[in-house]
């Protein structure tokens, strides 16, 4: 199968032909129809953050059961499933307490399967790791059965793509990390498919405003579709927070979320809340980055700062529940394509995100 490899960071990928065993027990082959284009794959292929290699890229996909391995129960062949890029081992403590987004003895995180190892290897022998243990970027992939959850057939790929990542991350930052009441004003510092989902999120949880702020005119004009009430055309700092706390009225957001994962917006988005407001940060910056805010206003105004990880995801209960949004009409995931391409086209793919340009490219399988 053809596959997109980083050897190592700061070089291209490159696309191969990987030699790819059948699943194991506990384990699913998926033969991948759409993937998403993250910025979180561009912080690997870019070096920003440090990863082993050689490794398939790629952790926001959908595709159709294959094959099952022994022991694997509730998923079918021929069946469409999205892919968690942070399966749980169901076993740890906050597994336990129904904090699978904070699973603690994960292997995603250390690319293999559980077992230690990998099923992808080159002509030679050599073997070659999946990105979060689902590398996305290849014709098939094998995943834990945790790993793989069933959406149904009326889904498109795309949209079942990406509820693996973007909107998982976005919509869950509202509803289930911020738990933003109905009524409530809201910012979101940066629209690409992270921040239109919170946008998104933001309509379904009813906000009365919802602020959306981005360098791009085109993304502020499909905010405005999405549900944003506002739209602030970023730029100098000290005005960008004025014009958000003036759209949001009230001394500012109640709740401002950061979906970019940059220094800068992070201060900007503790920056514009009123007392009792709370930042919701959720882009995620290069290993090494910091960030820094007056203390004494903060403290002084009670204001809060939360962390959403995946926006607090248990996959096999949210990524259905998503599902059926988009189903009803309530959660426009598709909007969020702009783009579709040919695995071959990643590395340009790459390039318009470092650029800030689009929404959401998706490899079409």
């Amino acid at each position: 199968m053809r596959a997109a490899v980083l050897e190592r960071p700061g070089k291209p990928l490159r696309i191969e032909d990987l030699a790819i065993d059948e699943p194991r027990a506990g384990e699913v082959a998926v033969r991948m129809t759409a993937s998403g284009v993250c910025h979180s794959d561009l912080h690997v292929r870019d070096g920003e953050w440090e990863r082993p290699g050689p490794l398939v890229l790629g952790h926001e996909g959908a595709g159709v059961v294959e094959e099952v391995g022994a022991g694997v129960a509730g998923l079918s062949v021929g069946e469409q499933v999205a892919l968690s890029w942070y399966y749980p081992c169901l076993e740890c403590r906050n597994c336990q307490l129904g904090r699978q987004w904070a699973c603690s003895d994960s292997a995603s995180l250390r690319h293999r399967l559980p077992d230690g190892s990998t099923r992808l290897r080159r002509a030679d022998g050599g073997e070659v790791l999946s990105y979060l243990t689902i590398g996305t970027f290849a014709e098939r992939t094998i995943v834990p059965a945790a790993a793989a959850v069933p959406i149904p057939d009326t889904v498109p790929a795309e949209v079942a793509a990406l509820i693996g990542c973007c909107v998982s991350t976005g919509v869950g930052a509202v509803l289930k990390t911020a738990e933003v009441p109905a009524g409530a004003s809201v910012a979101v510092f940066g629209l690409g498919g992270v921040g239109l989902s919170v946008v998104m999120g933001a309509a379904i949880a009813g906000a009365g405003r919802i602020v959306a702020v981005d360098r791009m005119p085109d993304k502020l004009d499909l905010a405005r579709d999405l549900g944003a009430t506002d739209c602030v055309l970023a730029g100098d700092a000290d005005a960008t927070i004025a014009a958000v706390r003036s759209a949001a009225r009230h001394g500012g957001p109640e709740f401002a979320f950061e979906a970019i994962g940059l220094p800068a917006t992070v201060e900007q988005a503790i920056a514009v809340l009123p007392p009792t407001g709370t930042a919701v940060l959720v882009g995620l910056t290069p290993f090494g980055a910091r960030a820094s805010f007056e203390v004494f206003p903060f403290v002084d105004g009670s204001r809060r700062i939360l962390g959403s990880n995946y926006g607090q995801a248990v996959a096999a209960v949210d990524f259905p529940r998503y599902a059926g949004l988009f189903m009803d009409g309530r959660l426009p995931i598709d909007r969020l394509v702009d783009r579709r391409i040919a695995l071959d086209e990643i590395e340009e793919a790459f390039e318009r995100m470092r650029h800030g340009e689009g929404v959401r490219s998706v490899i079409a399988f």
